[in-house]
């Protein structure tokens, strides 16, 4: 099943082919998880091209992981930054970032000049748990969603001078996730799916899963003791081709570009950037700094 959310917040189910949205009579993504699916289907029929896709979900907690993919940390070695980057690292995306399909990404040209893309799958947990182990881990899988975890690298290589960062990539808008979650048993096999971003139709970064050094069910299980409710997400990490590993500081976004982030069977999550005055309507604000 492809899970929807659009127009004022509606939930629904994607029949791509046919291009139809079935309704769905729930109050959201993350309580048809809470109630395991058991939701019943609306008496409608809507054209996919009448509706507005929204963000698929807004989960109650968001982890990140870092360094997962062995060729992206490889990547992290061009640049000096004053701590490795290595797997294992955990942090909170912050939600209230979360946009969705074709939603602008706002450059906040006060904060950053140096704007970054990281294609991502997010995972959906559906069952909540705590401290469990590898094995039971899929039991807690509900599904997968294209993620692009937009960075500052400009304040990352700041905030990494302590070792941590967080800051560079919870700012308003930089946490595009969509454009549906896919449900797990229609992906037999995530450990398979081709990766590619684009920008502005130029592949910048080209992998599969496949090359994570941590499974799926081993992050899930590794993230545990945190504590999951229905609807969490769980990053993977990203693979290389970012930006700010590449040594080109044109290859950092701005506005007017198109980011396109793909994962085979999860979809094409859609991207623009587009400048603070654009997006707010209002001028640059002055930058308050520590």
């Amino acid at each position: 099943m492809k899970l929807i959310t659009f127009d004022d917040g509606r939930v629904g189910r994607l029949e791509l082919e046919e291009r139809l949205v079935i309704p769905l009579e729930v109050g959201s993504t993350r309580e048809y998880f809470e109630r395991d699916g058991r939701v019943s289907e609306g008496g409608e029929r809507l054209a996919l091209d009448d509706v507005t896709l929204r963000a698929p979900i807004v989960p109650k907690k968001f982890f990140h992981t870092s360094g997962n993919f062995r060729e992206h940390e490889d990547e992290s070695k061009n640049v000096d930054w004053s701590h490795p980057m290595h797997k294992g690292i955990v942090f909170f995306q912050n939600v209230d970032a979360i946009v969705g399909p074709d939603e602008p990404v706002i450059h906040p040209e006060h904060l950053t000049s140096e704007l970054d893309y990281e294609l991502e799958i997010a995972i959906v947990i559906g069952k909540p748990g705590k401290f469990f182990g590898v094995d039971d881990a899929p039991d807690h899988i509900a599904g997968y969603v294209v993620f692009n975890d937009i960075t500052a690298r400009d304040i990352q290589r700041r905030e990494m001078e302590s070792g941590v960062f967080s800051f560079c990539k919870a700012i308003d808008t930089f946490c595009p996730v969509g454009p549906y979650i896919v449900t797990a048993d229609e992906i037999p096999d995530p450990h398979n799916l081709d990766m590619e971003l684009r920008v502005n139709g130029v592949v910048r970064q080209k992998s599969n899963t496949n090359r994570m050094s941590v499974s799926m069910p081993h992050l899930v299980a590794y993230h545990s003791p945190q504590g999951y409710s229905a609807g969490d997400l769980i990053t993977t990490g990203t693979v290389q081709g970012v930006a700010g590993f590449s040594g080109d500081p044109d290859m950092y976004l701005k506005p007017g570009d198109v980011v396109e982030a793909e994962v085979e069977r999860l979809g094409v999550l859609r991207s623009p950037i587009v400048s603070w005055e654009q997006g707010h309507g209002t001028p640059v604000p002055q930058k308050v700094d520590w």
